[in-house]
């Protein structure tokens, strides 16, 4: 053999290897587009419009306007860690006695 037909020969190994991972590649999208077709056929349905929820007889439900405090902090010759906090560093509210709302000056 001479060295050209190595080439050609070397050439059409590494297109082969090529089309080979081109295979293997359109082969593993097909199959991820079947196992989700599958996936999504197990799902149940969408709700039909009657069993979408609907609005209670008294109208929406509004909000309660209230003005919260934060409890007050601890006070100790040092700073608290969180976990010696109460309600383990979730600082708890109470209602507040003002009833105006506090605005920026």
């Amino acid at each position: 053999m001479n060295s050209a037909t190595m080439d050609i020969a070397a050439g059409s190994a590494a297109a082969m290897g090529l089309v080979a991972a081109g295979v293997v590649i359109v082969v593993l999208l097909i199959g991820a587009v079947v196992l989700g077709a599958r996936t999504r056929r197990r799902e149940p349905a969408p709700p039909r419009p009657e069993e979408q929820p609907r609005l209670p007889d008294e109208g929406p439900v509004r909000e309660v306007p209230e003005h919260r405090e934060p409890d007050e902090v601890p006070r100790s010759g040092r700073r608290p860690t969180p976990h010696e906090l109460p309600h383990f560093g979730n600082t708890p509210t109470r209602t507040s006695s003002a009833t105006d709302r506090r605005r920026w000056g």
